[in-house]
């Protein structure tokens, strides 16, 4: 690529070159991690590397990767020469994820301290939410969950992995894009559900993250008794999606609504009726009291087929332990940011960064490769929000971005002008 001055722009380069400056990669990152081999021939912070640069181009497998070993890129930036596709998701498989999660919080804090992530309203925000990876009816391992699955033909058992994410919401700088920080995830294991497996990762997320966030988001999974406690314990704010309509809150919410005036407001383009009941007791296995917040929100949405505005209607509601100072407004918009997730976490991870990919089928693997896409993709974000510049960035996806430093890799292993 060429820039507007006619100079060359090596992406990767740029790219490495940022993440030694700003973080120290190689010298503070990479070294945090080991693993149990006990004479390895390959060093741990080359197959780290070697996976951060798989991410970045999102070269979507192992083999892929393995296809472009030969760039003479690897053993500038290794050290060593390059290795096979089965020694990367061998090593993986005995990587310590706990180096890979200490890093992940290095970038954060040094992100932190460089005041880059400030708040929202005041409040530092996380969302959380589970996601599976991947299903199977024929490969499986010791981390995989079951179901059994109902057809014409008979039951089948099914295999799958499911994992709690969590993501920080930070906002945005004056003239820069919000940066999004993907802080850790905990593998869902065999007879748990999901909220208990959010419990265990926000157990062990509080005690490194003190002070990051103050409020947590979810979905209508989490409005259990036992999540809202184990937060207020924590000293934080629960912020989740009320849906179970049997639940006494509700039923008491819903008759409120019918005898209680909404108060106009807007989200986005919609224009909004907002009901707001604070100082709820009918929960009473909280240990706190609840409030209830509503949003009757009507929008239009334009038609392909004919091209006619189509009136739609959505009824959101919120049961969160934030006290009555916090505006409406706020509630609602810190609502809907629980999307984020979907749309910059686990929608980005599987169609850009092939995160869904199985690259070894082995617990530890699984685990430790989701973590090393977590930091390339916190690295990547930060990078292209304060490295590169607006009018660079302007009209290029991210994917745009991908392909150049793909082609600094494919343009090593074959050359301009070699006879096919």
């Amino acid at each position: 690529m060429e820039t507007a001055s006619g100079k060359e722009t090596i992406i990767l380069r740029r790219l490495i070159a940022y993440s030694e400056k700003i973080f120290q990669l190689s010298k503070s990152i990479v070294t945090l991690v080991s693993d149990r081999r006990e004479k390895p021939r390959i060093s741990t912070a080359a197959v780290v590397k070697s996976s951060l640069v798989l991410f970045w181009a999102r070269l979507g497998s192992s083999n892929a990767w393995e296809q472009v070993g030969r760039a003479r890129f690897w053993q500038r930036w290794l050290g060593e020469p390059a290795f096979s596709a089965d020694s990367l998701g061998r090593v993986h498989a005995l990587l310590d994820a706990n180096g890979l999660r200490q890093g992940i919080h290095d970038v954060y804090e040094h992100l932190k301290r460089n005041k880059a992530l400030p708040d929202i309203y005041g409040l530092g925000v996380v969302v959380l939410d589970g996601h599976e990876s991947h299903a199977s009816y024929l490969r499986h391992c010791s981390g995989c969950l079951q179901r059994t699955i109902h057809g014409v033909a008979g039951d089948r058992v099914q295999f799958y992995h499911r994992q709690v994410t969590l993501l920080l919401l930070p906002g945005a700088l004056p003239g820069r894009e919000a940066v999004r920080l993907l802080l850790d995830h905990e593998p869902q294991q065999p007879g748990e559900d999901e909220v208990q497996t959010a419990l265990r990762l926000l157990a062990r997320v509080l005690p490194a993250y003190p002070r990051a966030f103050d409020l947590v988001l979810a979905d209508a999974l989490y409005a259990t008794a036992p999540f809202f406690n184990f937060l207020l314990a924590h000293g934080k704010h629960a912020l989740v999606v009320l849906k179970d309509e049997g639940r006494n809150l509700y039923q008491d919410a819903a008759g409120l609504f019918h005898h209680v005036a909404p108060q106009p407001g807007s989200y986005r383009s919609r224009q909004c009726q907002w009901w707001d009941f604070p100082d709820l007791l009918t929960w009473p296995q909280v240990r706190a009291a609840v409030r209830v917040v509503r949003s009757l929100e009507t929008y239009t949405v334009r038609r392909q087929l004919d091209k006619q505005d189509d009136p739609q209607q959505s009824d959101w509601i919120w049961v969160t332990t934030l006290s009555p100072q916090v505006p409406v407004d706020r509630i609602v918009h810190l609502g809907h940011q629980r999307w984020d997730i979907e749309n910059y976490g686990f929608n980005e991870l599987a169609n850009e960064w092939h995160s869904d990919h199985i690259f070894k089928h082995d617990p530890g693997a699984i685990e430790c490769f989701l973590l090393v896409v977590f930091l390339a993709y916190n690295i990547f974000h930060v990078f292209l929000a304060r490295n590169v510049k607006p009018s660079v960035r302007k009209s290029k996806t991210q994917i745009f971005w991908a392909r150049l430093i793909a082609a600094e890799l494919y343009s090593e292993v074959a050359p301009a002008g070699m006879s096919p």
